[in-house]
């Protein structure tokens, strides 16, 4: 008989592309992936929304940030995490980040997260790698739900996460830190998609649709 506790490991992907993009794993050793990095967690509107457990100032934290990135994705190949640098397929140029974490084998469940680089925002980014992201979770992966949480008032993450096959389950009180703090909660929108749901059609508005700094 098998035993349901035993993961299943994922397979530990160099790569994802479509939709015009190219996910691949973050390297702590490129300046430019450091640098991307330490913008995105800089941004003031990244900031609003989101409280990261750990707190990026300088290049030498963002390294060592992404050297942790980079120990959990190789995880992910036994059932952790696996964490993407989102770049343009044309040009290779780094346009933000998504990752599929805290993935839990024996119930199938996994959370999705992402943030894109403001001058790489109104293209449709978020949209665009989560969609690749979730066909890799539930198609390679095998898993049977995933789940998207932001902040309650953050309306651009909660379009992304409907025009992604998300769709809204609830309002969970006080489940994410306030702004800059430890010390305050907020409540978070609940969004979950299952593997038997549909895959949405990509449909794309104008250049001008409000896209979500991180969810």
């Amino acid at each position: 008989m098998t035993d349901i506790r035993e993961p299943h490991p994922a397979p530990l992907v160099t790569g994802l592309h479509g939709h015009g993009l190219t996910l691949r794993p973050w390297d702590p050793e490129s300046a430019t992936d450091v640098d991307a990095w330490l913008r995105g967690h800089l941004d003031p509107a990244f900031r609003r929304w989101n409280t990261p457990l750990r707190t990026i100032t300088d290049t030498a934290g963002a390294r060592e940030a992404l050297k942790a990135v980079k120990a959990r994705s190789v995880d992910g190949a036994a059932g952790s995490s696996m964490s993407y640098c989102v770049t343009d397929s044309a040009d290779g140029t780094i346009l933000g980040q998504i990752a599929v974490h805290t993935i839990d084998r024996v119930l199938s469940v996994a959370r999705v997260g992402y943030w894109v680089l403001p001058e790489a925002r109104g293209r449709h980014v978020a949209t665009r790698s989560l969609l690749l992201a979730s066909r890799w979770a539930f198609t390679e992966v095998g898993l049977h739900r995933l789940e998207l949480g932001h902040a309650l008032g953050h309306e651009a993450s909660c379009r992304v996460a409907e025009r992604c096959g998300f769709r809204y389950e609830g309002t969970l009180r006080g489940a994410m830190w306030e702004s800059a703090r430890r010390d305050a909660f907020r409540d978070v929108h609940l969004h979950g998609r299952l593997a038997t749901d549909p895959e949405p059609e990509l449909e794309l508005k104008t250049a001008t649709d409000p896209e979500p700094e991180a969810p």
